[in-house]
């Protein structure tokens, strides 16, 4: 399909700054067609206005016509073919395989979510009927639920751009709830946000949504990002991204004259404590899988482990032996883009010149501008306790083994990490109840617990939990990933004394709709 390079506002396609970019291809350092203007303030503006002009309307939908919404969607996603796959693969130099996996999960969390607006349980309904004749005093008919909190601004992710993009699940969980969603689009893959966001706004016109029940706008400054949290019809932002971007945007939310929330996904090092009786039985079983994690995506996964952490034994000794060479293995493999790759080798640069860390091993050969090469470290817990920087995620295909000399201080090692999305455990039962107070410790740092396995790889169910406390994410208590992603972006608004003409459906006596609800303290459909 033929590009616009512009911003979409609403159904419009505007070009009003004078600034402008390209995509590049950063396989070959190549800059591709077109040029693509980056958004004016007025037009971040008039986005917005639209958004909160179409956003009375939207909310007011049937359910049915919600949930035709995001399958249409997803329709237009699958109708895009190999178009939309070859211009994400230029635009990131991600491989065919795992881009079309990637365009099976966006399509499929779409439909996902369709079918949780179609059910309609998760608004939370809660009905409380009136008491008039309770002592001493009576009580009053309270009805409460869930209700969307208006446009909502949706930032695109380098590292997925079909699943945590223009049309991936923060934009799907918002508009499932509701809500009008206005996106700024990444930079790294600009053609590939324009394509997505043709398919969002081709599936509102043909299911009859409202003109600005999605907008789309590019930005490669702070400038543009910022101008869509400020916005006083902002009610809510969602970020995947760095830690130093998604602060800015939660430090700029929380300086409005009215504060918004923003669910920000940050920083992980998503670290790996291998315990003595799970070492010993399967070291070369755990170091392979383990570097299998480490390198899958050139590292540039939000779960890619980044940290081992085991006691000091002849059995450690050996997992890093046998991580080292696995790692030497490993091949060169391209980033995202050019200022992804610059960061990672200067994190890697800043490592090496700190005393007493070993590079046990790494990958051989030059890594090109965009390329980058894989590499593991390892120190001992003294270090690592007096060292701060070594507790920071290395965005990249790197990790760092640390030996603890006793059981104490492996529960220190992980008191001292900051908030994780994932923590894992490598343990046998045995394991478990000898270490039971580290399942406590780790308890307290990571949305999701992680036994025998690696965490690389997000199923997208209502169970998972993708978050976790900060600085992995703004607001622990919250996913990013599954249909409990929702909940980001409603509000609990109570009804008392409202006779059942003015009340929602999920809130009237009949429930017409039949979702669940919680009636007198028990839960039913009736």
């Amino acid at each position: 399909m033929d590009l616009h390079g512009g911003n979409f506002i609403g159904g419009t396609v505007t070009k009003a700054g004078a600034k402008t970019f390209r995509g590049s291809d950063p396989t070959i350092g190549k800059e591709l067609d077109p040029a693509f203007h980056e958004a004016t303030e007025t037009e971040v503006h008039h986005a917005l206005t639209a958004a909160a002009g179409a956003f009375p309307r939207y909310r007011q939908q049937a359910p049915e016509n919600v949930a035709r919404f995001l399958e249409a969607i997803a329709a237009e996603i699958e109708a895009l073919g190999d178009g939309l796959i070859a211009r994400a693969k230029a635009e990131t130099a991600l491989p065919e395989a795992r881009l079309t996996g990637e365009r099976g999960r966006t399509c499929s969390q779409l439909r996902m979510f369709a079918e949780l607006a179609r059910e309609g349980s998760w608004v939370d309904a809660r009905i409380d009927r009136a008491l008039p004749d309770r002592k001493p005093l009576p009580r009053p008919d309270l009805r409460r639920m869930l209700v969307p909190l208006g446009p909502i601004a949706v930032f695109g992710a380098s590292n997925f751009p079909l699943a945590f993009s223009v049309c991936g699940g923060d934009t799907a969980s918002a508009l499932a709830a509701g809500n009008t969603v206005v996106v700024k689009g990444h930079p790294a893959h600009p053609g590939t946000s324009e394509m997505a966001a043709t398919a969002v706004l081709k599936a509102a016109s043909a299911t009859g949504m409202p003109d600005g029940v999605f907008s789309m706008v590019h930005g490669t400054s702070p400038a543009v990002g910022l101008a869509l949290v400020r916005h006083h019809e902002t009610r809510a932002v969602a970020f995947t991204g760095s830690l130093q971007g998604g602060r800015a945007l939660f430090d700029a939310a929380a300086a409005r004259p009215v504060p918004i929330p923003v669910f920000a996904e940050m920083g992980s090092v998503n670290p790996v404590f291998i315990l003595p009786g799970a070492l010993a039985a399967k070291t070369a079983d755990i170091a392979q899988a383990y570097v299998q994690s480490v390198t899958m995506g050139v590292g540039q996964f939000c779960t890619n482990p980044g940290l081992a952490v085991g006691l000091a034994s002849p059995e450690l000794e050996a997992f890093v032996v046998e991580t080292s060479q696995r790692i030497a293995q490993a091949p060169i493999g391209t980033m995202l883009h050019a200022g992804i790759a610059a960061n990672y080798r200067a994190a890697l640069e800043a490592w090496q010149r700190i005393a007493g860390l070993r590079v046990a091993g790494r990958a051989p050969g030059d890594a090109g501008e965009t390329q980058a090469g894989a590499v593991v470290f390892e120190t001992d817990s003294r270090q690592f306790l007096a060292d701060a920087r070594l507790r920071e995620e290395l965005f990249g295909p790197s990790t760092l083994v640390v030996a603890c000399e006793t059981a104490e201080r492996l529960y220190e090692v992980a008191r001292q990490l900051e908030g994780q999305l994932t923590v894992t455990l490598h343990a046998t039962p045995e394991d478990l109840a000898a270490h039971a107070p580290l399942v406590e410790i780790l308890r307290e740092k990571a949305g999701r617990l992680v036994l025998n396995g690696f965490p690389t790889g997000v199923e997208v169910s209502p169970a998972m939990q993708h978050g976790g406390p900060y600085p992995a994410t703004t607001d622990p208590r919250f996913t990013s990933v599954g249909t409990a992603a929702i909940f980001r972006f409603v509000r609990p608004v109570c009804y008392q004394g409202f006779p059942a003409s003015a009340l929602p459906p999920e809130l009237q006596d009949g429930n017409p709709r039949k979702v669940w609800r919680l009636v007198n303290g028990e839960r039913t459909r009736d």
